[in-house]
């Protein structure tokens, strides 16, 4: 399969993963993404999204108009110490770029900083995510099913420091935090 990319919608305000996907990083699977995620949401969102440029057909077809789009582009340049020994050193940040696409974005809320830092949870929870080692996922199916576990867990399951609560209990989907023998009965139901 090659590389496989996480695609996740989060909720600023209730941290409730509201869609995800795995696949490669090109329009169909954008497309796709933002229409599953048009199909979740009741209401006029606002969505921020990283600069790839498959975003604006998919969100295009999934929202025309009834969205408050924003792209904001980080730009990174070449670290000023960089040896041989600092080959895997992320870039240093240099700024960044934000651009309205649709509606009337707030720009306060311009960022794509939850969704990072769900990213950096998850590679933390689940060695498939963990960058630069041998325990990745070798079957795309089983990092969906590794995936799936884990969105699972983090909305209905695991109580959020910040809230108090679950992201699902804060968005109104679940009356209580879910134990792990509930949520491992869903398979039983598949």
């Amino acid at each position: 399969m090659g590389d496989a990319w996480k695609w996740t919608a989060i909720d600023a305000d209730a941290k409730l993963v509201a869609s995800w996907v795995i696949g490669p990083r090109d329009g169909g699977i954008a497309y796709d993404f933002i229409q599953d995620l048009a199909g979740r949401l009741a209401s006029r969102v606002q969505l921020p999204t990283d600069g790839h440029k498959a975003y604006l057909e998919a969100v295009e077809a999934a929202f025309g108009a009834g969205i408050n789009y924003a792209m904001l582009v980080k730009i990174y340049g070449e670290p000023k110490n960089k040896t041989p020994e600092r080959k895997y050193s992320p870039s240093s940040f240099c700024g960044t770029r934000v651009s309205t696409v649709t509606g009337e974005p707030e720009a306060d809320a311009i960022s794509t900083s939850y969704v990072e830092r769900q990213n950096l949870t998850m590679r933390l929870s689940m060695r498939r995510a963990t960058r630069l080692t041998n325990g990745f996922s070798k079957k795309l199916e089983n990092l969906g099913h590794a995936a799936a576990l884990h969105f699972m867990y983090y909305n209905f399951g695991r109580i959020h420091q910040s809230l108090r609560i679950t992201p699902a209990m804060t968005a109104g989907v679940s009356d209580h935090v879910w134990s792990l023998e509930e949520i491992a009965a869903l398979a039983d139901q598949a």
